[in-house]
């Protein structure tokens, strides 16, 4: 399966899941039942579990960590009502662009 396949289909059963609210049946639902700084928060500890996996672990543990990473965003993104396109298109935009000149345009808070 491909990379864009995958990511369809998951973004489709967090959105069905997302949906049908049945935060007792469901993992996606309880998490997006306790708000939106929760799934950012299980997002941001499955994201330090990535790191110390790469500095530390095997290439399967890795791999596990990475999908618990997108898995958690994909339902981040769905809960804002973006998609995976939405980030293809940004990726897309940045497309041929130095990741330093890209960086220095952005607007600075």
């Amino acid at each position: 399966m491909t990379i864009g396949a995958a990511l369809e289909r998951l973004e489709a059963v967090i959105r069905d899941r997302l949906a049908a609210g049945e935060a007792e049946a469901s993992y996606v639902a309880s998490l997006a039942a306790r708000g939106r700084g929760k799934i950012a928060q299980k997002l941001g500890e499955e994201a330090v579990e990535t790191v110390i996996a790469a500095l530390t672990e095997d290439d399967a543990a890795l791999v596990g960590e990475a999908g618990d990473l997108v898995f958690h965003l994909s339902i981040l993104l769905a809960d804002r009502g973006l998609s995976w396109d939405d980030v293809a298109a940004e990726l897309t935009r940045r497309h041929g662009t130095s990741g330093h000149a890209e960086k220095a345009a952005r607007p600075t808070s």
